[in-house]
């Protein structure tokens, strides 16, 4: 990772933490069952990447970069999502673990979290329209100002959103969900 620009290549169990890399740009990698926990990506750019099976816990991008970038399988414990680049910012997440990470203000269109936890993530005045949350546990996740017009919610599950303060028109959600729309009312569903 020493070279400043990396094209098509695969790194495989790499384990390289506590470190911090300064303005690389990858494109087009494959990061394979690597720890890059407590990491700092700063000023890096990441372009059509994808990480598979890898810890990222604690990880920091500082005015990097993701662009289209993949997450299966991965460990994305409290990541500061918010503090990356706006211009062209795209994620997904596939069997993931993001727990108590932050995307406070991120444009995140069409984002699909699938069959992952996304437990006490930041979510606030972000705009999730057209999101698909499939699979998800949302427990204690906050929505506060977030655009959440036809995201599909119908198979996430823990979650708590307050219609009122969440633009959520063409929302899709279960039957079973509707007890976490209407939990600041006290009002007993049986």
């Amino acid at each position: 990772m020493e070279d400043f620009i990396h094209i098509d290549k695969t790194f495989e169990k790499v384990i390289y933490f506590d470190k911090k890399i300064s303005n690389r740009e990858f494109d087009g990698c494959i990061f394979k069952n690597c720890d890059f926990s407590n990491n700092i990506f700063m000023e890096c750019i990441f372009i059509d990447c994808e990480f598979i099976d890898c810890n990222l816990a604690m990880v920091k991008f500082p005015n990097s970069s993701l662009k289209t970038v993949a997450f299966k399988d991965s460990k994305l414990l409290g990541i500061r999502f918010d503090e990356c680049q706006d211009f062209l910012f795209s994620v997904g997440f596939e069997d993931c673990m993001l727990d108590y990470s932050w995307f406070t203000n991120k444009k995140l269109q069409k984002t699909k979290f699938v069959n992952s936890s996304l437990k006490g993530v930041n979510f606030s005045s972000a705009d999730l329209t057209s999101s698909v949350f499939e699979n998800t546990n949302l427990e204690g996740a906050v929505f506060d100002e977030t655009i959440l017009a036809s995201a599909n919610f119908s198979t996430a599950y823990n979650f708590k959103i307050d219609p009122e303060s969440n633009p959520m028109r063409k929302a899709k959600f279960a039957m079973s969900g509707i007890p976490g729309l209407l939990e600041k009312y006290d009002i007993k569903i049986i």
